[in-house]
């Protein structure tokens, strides 16, 4: 059994929800933040079967796409904030971290 852990971008964390779902399986949903956009993610906790990791990964990637974004960073912490001058800058978001980890008991009560 393995335990994939998926960090996605919230905008996409109701298009992974209803994937899903629709694929037959279940997850659990932790609101998380970002730490270089301090922007809100939603980490899912998805536990498959070993046979099942490829689907779950493909409806991810499929869901969670990548796209350019303004953002205007926020000033560093501990800085002298009024010296600071935020200029919007192109990134990339979205997307999706993943992680698949072995389980090695699984119970449920």
């Amino acid at each position: 059994m393995k335990l994939v852990v998926a960090v996605v971008q919230d905008k996409d964390s109701g298009r992974l929800v209803q994937a899903l779902v629709e694929g037959g399986y279940r997850s659990t949903k932790l609101a998380s933040t970002g730490g270089f956009l301090r922007e809100g993610n939603t980490t899912f906790l998805i536990g498959v079967e070993d046979s099942q990791v490829a689907d779950v990964v493909r409806l991810i990637k499929e869901t969670c796409q990548s796209r350019e974004q303004l953002v205007t960073p926020l000033p560093p912490v501990g800085g002298p904030a009024e010296s600071y001058m935020p200029y919007p800058v192109e990134v990339t978001v979205g997307g999706a971290t993943i992680f698949v980890l072995d389980v090695v008991q699984y119970e449920r009560a």
